[in-house]
Order: C-alpha cells, then sequence, then structure tokens
C-alpha cells in the first residue's frame, strides 16, 4: 500500500517522521512502543483502507528518529503528540497506541480534541527495574550487531510474525541504540507514571486490549483495580492467548474487535 511521508519539527528542536496510509476517511493515529516505529501500522492501515486513513511517526530513539534519544519521559512523549496533532492540520478520530504509546494515547486523550482512543497492552504504571534489565539485556545483544547482520538477526527473531511486521520491526532497530529505553527507564519514576486515576476518570470512549492474564506488561494487582474503578467510558478486551504484542500476533481478532469499537462509538 503506497503512503506519504513528511518531516516535521518538534517544540524542542527535535525532528520526526509522520507517514500517512488510505485515500479517505477519518484520520486514525497510531503510536508505536518500545522497539517499534511508525511502519508498525501499515497492516492495520490496508484493514482499514476506504473506512479510515492510518497516520503514524517515529517516537524519539526509533526508526527515522533513532538519533533522538531524549527527553523520554511521558509527558515529552505526550507533548510530541501534540506537536504532530497540530502538523496534521485536521481532526483525529481516534488515538490507537501499544504499549509506551498506548500509556501516551491515554494520557493524551484526555487532553487533546480526539474522539476515542484505542490503548493495546498500555503500561499503566511504570514497570520494575528488574523488567528493563532484562529487556535491555536482550537489546544489547542484538544491538552489538550493526547493519545487515543486525537486519537479519531481527528478521530470524520475529520470523513468525507477519512479512509486513517483520519489516517494521527492521526499520524500527535499525539504527537503534539502547539509550533510549535507559531514558524511559531513569526518566518516569513511579509518581509520574501512573494512569489509574486517568482510567477511572476517562470521559471519552477508551479500548483497552490486554493481553492474556500473566502475558502482558501489566500486573494483575494494576488490571484488577482498573477493572474495578474504570469510569463507565472505557472498554477492557482481553485476547486469550495474547501476549504484549497481541496486535501483531492476533491481528485478525484484534482488528475486528477495533472496527467494532469504531464502528459502535
Amino acid at each position: 500500500m503506497s503512503s506519504i511521508e513528511r518531516r516535521i519539527a518538534l517544540d524542542d528542536g527535535a525532528a520526526t517522521t509522520i507517514e500517512s496510509w488510505g485515500r479517505s476517511g477519518p484520520v486514525l493515529l497510531g503510536i508505536h512502543g518500545m522497539t517499534s516505529s511508525r511502519k508498525s501500522w501499515e497492516r492495520l492501515a490496508n484493514f482499514f483502507d476506504g473506512r479510515f486513513r492510518m497516520v503514524a511517526y517515529d517516537q524519539r530513539g526509533h526508526g527515522d528518529s533513532a538519533g533522538i534519544t531524549g527527553p523520554m519521559s511521558l509527558e515529552r512523549g505526550v507533548r510530541d503528540l501534540e506537536n504532530v496533532v497540530a502538523a496534521l492540520g485536521e481532526p483525529v478520530d481516534a488515538l490507537v497506541g501499544h504499549s509506551w504509546g498506548g500509556a501516551i494515547a491515554i494520557a493524551g486523550g484526555r487532553r487533546l480534541p480526539v474522539q476515542r482512543v484505542v490503548a493495546i497492552d498500555p503500561m499503566v504504571r511504570q514497570v520494575a527495574d528488574a523488567w528493563y534489565g532484562e529487556f535491555l539485556e536482550e537489546l544489547r545483544e542484538l544491538f552489538a550487531l550493526t547493519g545487515d547482520a543486525r537486519d537479519a538477526r531481527t528478521r530470524h527473531d520475529y520470523a513468525e510474525w507477519s512479512p509486513s511486521d517483520v519489516e517494521a520491526k527492521v526499520h524500527a532497530v535499525h539504527s537503534m541504540t539502547v539509550e533510549p529505553i535507559e531514558g524511559l527507564m531513569r526518566e518516569n519514576p513511579p509518581i509520574a507514571w501512573d494512569l489509574r486515576s486517568d482510567i477511572a476518570g476517562f470521559e471519552k470512549p477508551l479500548l483497552l486490549a490486554l493481553a492474556a492474564p500473566g502475558e502482558g506488561i501489566n500486573e494483575a494487582s494494576t488490571l484488577e483495580e482498573i477493572s474495578r474503578n474504570r469510569s463507565s467510558s472505557v472498554d477492557i478486551v482481553t485476547f486469550p492467548g495474547a501476549g504484549h504484542n497481541l496486535h501483531r500476533t492476533h491481528f485478525e481478532s484484534f482488528a475486528r474487535t477495533l472496527a467494532e469499537f469504531l464502528s459502535r462509538t
């Protein structure tokens, strides 16, 4: 599917690339998670072609913004989202975010004039340092490789994904370093990254698409609390057998759920 790309400036002097797919329809704005990029939304763009236009951008430290490794605070991520929405110059129907991007979608969705929000296994609370330690160890092994060798390893590691998702992953990590992930750990103390109250008071339609119990990024106690205290506008759908990347591994069921949510709300 063809797309259009353009580079835009952010308000702190950094820049990002915006990519858009589709010929007509309201705008869905995708916000990717850690070690992903704007390309991770191409499959969803194809699914909704003719009904929605998909737009996405690279977050700091990822894809074509790999050289921009900070600041990495959640608030800075929301500000980047606001910059992207302003640069689009047209209404955004829905934010669709994954993981880190899901947190930005929730926080930004309360501030921006969007109609609805979708968060795919979002990081509701800052995860423990031990989680980051294990993740960083894996990344350092991959990032010890460069160029074609890194690309080949990425394709091997994600061979079970769809071809477009694999190539999106290659794009995301081709030039990455561990610095932005370290920044996400260092610059976001637990007190600054806790979206439980946001979900409890969310006033717009919000779809939380969650991994199977024990397979996602959130602790069971956090999930129980948000399920108990969520506002009436929040829908929670758990995908049996799915892990954190459910929009890739369980794409068809996720896409159908998303389409139903968008048609209903």
